[in-house]
């Protein structure tokens, strides 16, 4: 719970304030039945009219009072969760978005949405609960067993002994509720990732009538999800019977023995009367603490989740560059298949090279992909190790040698002794069958993981030793599964960034898609749908070539972002981007063998392996695979 109170606690003047209001409300709901014994008792038996009148005036502000200061103080408490769990869900979002890809994973997209949404709800209603029923029960059951002592030690005596065996209930049971409210949520996680599926995929399943197929997943996580929450409501509902019955027994017991005390003189109807209402308030405040029990419960279990990710390291750690080798020195040993072994021994060369890969080798943890992870992180999880986990690959296949088992889970090998290197202005084309390991090399590239073996260097710099902002700074990215947001067009390209409205401009006008914002109501003030429902596919994939350009990078980054384009369109993009662009070093991924064949390095990648690297024409003479794919594309059978 260090949590909970981290982010109450620059809230604690209003949650002192609120619960000093609600102490006073709870004060005059006690002040009640006493004032009414009173006037039965004491008033009343004067026949004095004028006094039971004034009494009565009495009675009835003490009821006006307590309802004001309860409502103030429930709006308070209300208030004061509000902001604890704005920060809360603040920083939790701000967590997750800069979380690793390799932590990221881990997580899982539907378990981090839940515990965004479900999880802090149940903190937030723990918190607005506590300062209410928190405040309420305990003054409640002190200050009415001590005013019942007064008024009839005996009658006090029933509601003394009833206490303690409830209370003991009520501990027992809510010490197990923690675990099973845990259970609930993974649970509850489950049922989030299959329904994020099928919102996302929704026109797949609609297209091959997979609806009834979908339902009867979704039902079995439900029904899951069902099964564990009754488990553990029915638990945590055990004390309430009891408590009832507790209640009714000891309110017959009151009554009982009230009436034989006052046929012998002992007390009076008035006692009675008001002992019936403080056995009723004191037992359902008892109650009440049985209800904040079970949301401590629910909110221990949500709050530790909360605190896991929060208390998770986000970006990988910097490395300090003076502990780190150059690229002049580790390259002078380089090689790998199509490497030219002259240039590869040249030592100093750092400020000559825009990109080095020096003998990287990449495994991937395809455990986590299992559980819906794998593309959850756009450009973190590798297609290779996501091909995998859906064609089946599980421990049973480790007779691969590229799969093997590590730490209680399956790790493939995506990518392996990789060597390359790009000048300042050049392009890179990588090209290969799906799974290859493509989007990998982008991956650790951009640092989105690090490499098992290796080095990559961005600008003579090993990319660990730079700051994550720093680092992504320098690129303009494409991913395959990129977003455009609900906002103007304009807005979609600049994206939050200091860009000059030229800049966008350009940046539109290099990826052809000036001419289509320009035609739309609005211009470039065209509003957007949600994920770009109200564009092409081809016109989504020119606005975010759009919003990489825009910034003027020194990497531009393209991952298959030109397989919605026509033949023409894609060559006439790729040629405004060299013209406008001269200076930027372009990295594209393509499946189209014409987007790369006319850049300056192709590097050939099969199964994680660095299959070729040189110039169209010189992979056409010695790479079978590549030239393979040129005539199948190209129809030079």
């Amino acid at each position: 719970m260090k949590l909970i109170l981290k982010y109450i606690k620059p809230y604690l003047n209003i949650v002192a304030l609120g619960m000093g209001i609600k102490l006073l409300g709870t004060i005059g709901e006690l002040s009640l039945p006493y004032i009414l014994e009173h006037i039965m008792d004491r008033v009343v038996p004067t026949g004095e009219l004028l006094r039971v009148i004034l009494w009565g005036l009495l009675m009835i502000l003490m009821a006006v009072l307590t309802r004001t200061f309860n409502v103030y103080a429930n709006r308070t408490a209300a208030r004061a969760s509000r902001e604890a769990i704005y920060d809360l869900r603040k920083d939790l979002f701000a967590h997750t978005a800069n979380l690793n890809g390799t932590v990221f994973d881990s997580f899982g997209l539907p378990s981090l949405t839940s515990r965004m949404t479900s999880d802090s709800y149940n903190v937030q209603n723990f918190i607005v609960r506590m300062q209410t029923l928190g405040v309420r029960g305990p003054i409640m059951l002190i200050g009415g067993t001590i005013i019942t002592l007064i008024m009839d030690w005996r009658l006090a005596m029933i509601l003394i002994i009833s206490i303690p065996i409830l209370m003991a209930g009520v501990f027992t049971v809510s010490v197990k509720g923690t675990p099973l409210y845990d259970r609930v949520q993974t649970a509850l996680d489950e049922v989030v990732r299959i329904m994020r599926e099928n919102i996302s995929g929704i026109r797949v399943v609609k297209a091959l009538s997979r609806e009834h197929y979908e339902e009867g997943r979704f039902a079995g996580a439900n029904e899951k999800k069902k099964k564990k929450d009754i488990h553990a409501n029915t638990v945590m509902a055990l004390p309430g019977p009891f408590m009832q019955l507790c209640l009714n027994t000891g309110l017959t017991v009151v009554i009982i023995v009230g009436a034989r005390l006052v046929n012998a003189g002992i007390t009076q109807p008035g006692v009675i009367l008001a002992f019936l209402t403080y056995f009723n308030l004191i037992l359902m405040a008892v109650m009440g603490l049985n209800r904040i029990f079970v949301m401590y419960s629910k909110a221990a279990a949500s709050a530790d989740r909360i605190a896991l990710v929060l208390d998770t390291a986000t970006d990988l750690p910097v490395m300090d560059e003076s502990a780190g080798e150059t690229a002049s020195a580790v390259m002078q040993d380089a090689g790998g298949a199509g490497a030219e072994p002259a240039a590869v021994q040249t030592k100093d060369f750092a400020g000559d090279y825009e990109i080095v890969f020096d003998h990287v080798t990449f495994t991937y943890d395809v455990s986590s992909t299992i559980t819906g992870a794998a593309g959850d992180f756009a450009a973190a999880a590798p297609r290779g190790s996501a091909k995998e986990v859906s064609a089946g690959t599980s421990a049973g296949s480790a007779g691969d040698s590229d799969v093997m088992k590590f730490g209680g889970g399956v790790r493939r090998k995506c990518l392996e002794d990789i060597s390359f290197r790009i000048r300042k202005g050049e392009s890179l084309g990588i090209i290969g069958a799906t799974g290859a390991g493509k989007t990998t090399v982008i991956n650790l590239l951009m640092r989105f993981y690090d490499a098992d073996e290796g080095s990559v260097y961005v600008a003579g710099k090993d990319v660990r030793t730079y700051d994550k902002d720093d680092l992504h700074r320098k690129f303009g990215v494409v991913f395959q599964n990129d977003i455009i947001f609900a906002d103007t067009l304009e807005e979609n390209i600049r994206f939050g960034r200091r860009i000059s409205d030229e800049d966008v401009k350009l940046g539109a006008v290099t990826a052809n898609a000036d001419g289509f914002i320009e035609q739309k109501e609005g211009g470039y003030k065209h509003m957007a749908a949600i994920k770009g429902a109200n564009l092409s596919g081809g016109q989504k994939q020119r606005m975010l070539i759009a919003r990489a350009v825009a910034g003027r990078p020194e990497i531009l980054v393209l991952d298959d972002a030109s397989s919605a384009l026509d033949y023409r369109t894609d060559a006439m993009v790729r040629k405004a981007i060299r013209e406008n662009y001269g200076n930027t070093t372009m990295v594209m991924i393509a499946q189209r063998i014409s987007s790369v064949m006319n850049l300056d390095h192709i590097l050939v990648l099969e199964d994680g392996r660095m299959l070729d690297y040189g110039k169209h024409g010189e992979l056409m003479e010695r790479c079978s695979t590549y030239r393979e794919i040129y005539e199948s594309q190209m129809g030079d059978i």
